[in-house]
């Protein structure tokens, strides 16, 4: 898992690595693991995330008071989850206005000064993550909410340092009956991993993401909580500068992932999650589209958190195995993906435990593993912007 904020903040003055941030993830030389889908991975291919922000690299936590989501945006507490039905995952509509960054394709856009730099210092310094080959992670759940679901206060994990102030947001959290968390088959963080809880209300309008939840019985801890605005088109800040949100970039985690039902059906309409190990990752920066880092300690020709690649418009699909993988590359030459924590399963796929399309048949975790990092071009975003921890949240209208 990723350092504490104090921790990284240490290494950050010292000029020192602080090593992954990132949480549930597999080590670079391979752990156990599985997919959401419930098929057994070989030890090369488990993990899961990232140090993810308010985890995962994600650095954010918070204590509570921030600014932008108040508390009254989720509704009424209530102390223990209602039978409203058993969870479902959300529907195969956007997540925010077309305008927001992940739906912008960039096969066309202009590429970053030292695009061939970075790419080939990845490919000669590891590659991905867990062996240096590009493999998918299956385990993030996304739960779907209704007006009935209840909500849920939570205790921020300040003693943790695991939410941090202001990045972090402390509404109350719609919990749907019969959901689980990110890498479990409930909402208790059994296996001490980054147990995201990710719960999505379209007829409120509002995205709520957390990192590290642990519900058991009455008792919901969380670490750093991310509510997000969906009718909002987020501006380059995002939720501010230096802030982090349930994933160490600031990023929302949801709408960069992929599902079987996309898979399915032919096409990816938006950019993808991807992670790195930290030491592969510049440290002291990020850039936009991102807004935090959560530990990188890699040198200055390293990937730097927040940026924006697309797989080459030459690169040859046919190689591929399958179809479903075929539609994953499509979307990354024309969306790209988005470096979104810290990590070693460096593509993030939905769950398909609510999804109606499955895994099995459609997309295996090393389907992608004949693409390297070479294969990518860097697109230009914007300047490297000089990590502080100093996060300065930008107020939203309720």
């Amino acid at each position: 898992m990723r350092p504490s904020r104090l921790l990284r903040i240490i290494c950050l003055l010292l000029s020192i690595g602080c090593g992954d941030d990132d949480g549930p993830k597999a080590s670079d030389d391979g752990g156990g693991g599985r997919q959401d889908s419930g098929i057994a991975l070989p030890a090369s291919d488990s993990g899961s995330s990232s140090d993810s922000g308010s985890r995962g690299d994600s650095g954010t936590r918070n204590d509570g008071g921030v600014v932008g989501a108040s508390d009254a945006m989720a509704g009424t507490p209530t102390s223990d989850a209602a039978s409203e039905g058993p969870a479902t995952g959300p529907t195969a509509e956007r997540y925010f206005p077309a305008g927001a960054f992940m739906y912008q394709r960039i096969d066309s856009a202009a590429l970053d000064p030292d695009s061939a730099k970075v790419t080939q210092w990845l490919q000669n310094n590891g590659g991905w993550g867990n062996g240096g080959i590009m493999q998918i992670d299956f385990s993030i759940e996304v739960l779907d909410a209704t007006s009935s679901t209840p909500r849920r206060a939570f205790t921020p994990k300040t003693d943790e340092e695991e939410f941090y102030t202001p990045d972090c947001d402390t509404a109350p959290f719609p919990v749907p009956t019969g959901g689980a968390l990110e890498g479990e088959t409930g909402y208790a963080c059994e296996s001490d991993g980054d147990c995201h809880l990710i719960v999505v209300d379209r007829a409120e309008g509002r995205l709520y993401e957390m990192w590290r939840a642990d519900i058991r019985g009455s008792t919901f801890l969380g670490g750093c909580a991310a509510v997000w605005d969906m009718k909002r088109v987020y501006g380059p800040e995002g939720r501010g500068e230096q802030c982090s949100s349930a994933d160490a970039a600031g990023f929302p985690i949801a709408p960069l992932l992929f599902s079987a039902d996309e898979v399915a059906a032919g096409s990816i309409d938006h950019a993808i999650r991807f992670i790195l190990p930290n030491a592969r990752m510049r440290a002291k920066t990020y850039q936009h589209p991102g807004n935090h880092a959560g530990g990188p300690s890699g040198p200055t020709d390293a990937p730097i958190y927040g940026s924006r690649w697309r797989l080459r418009a030459n690169f040859d699909l046919a190689s591929l195995p399958n179809e479903g993988a075929r539609v994953v590359a499509r979307a990354l030459q024309r969306y790209g993906m988005a470096l979104a924590d810290g990590g070693n399963i460096a593509l993030t796929g939905q769950s398909d435990r609510f999804t109606t399309k499955k895994w099995a048949g459609l997309l295996a975790p090393r389907d992608l593993s004949s693409i390297k990092p070479a294969d990518f071009e860097i697109v230009q975003t914007g300047e490297p912007i000089s990590l502080t921890y100093d996060c300065a949240r930008t107020p939203i209208a309720n």
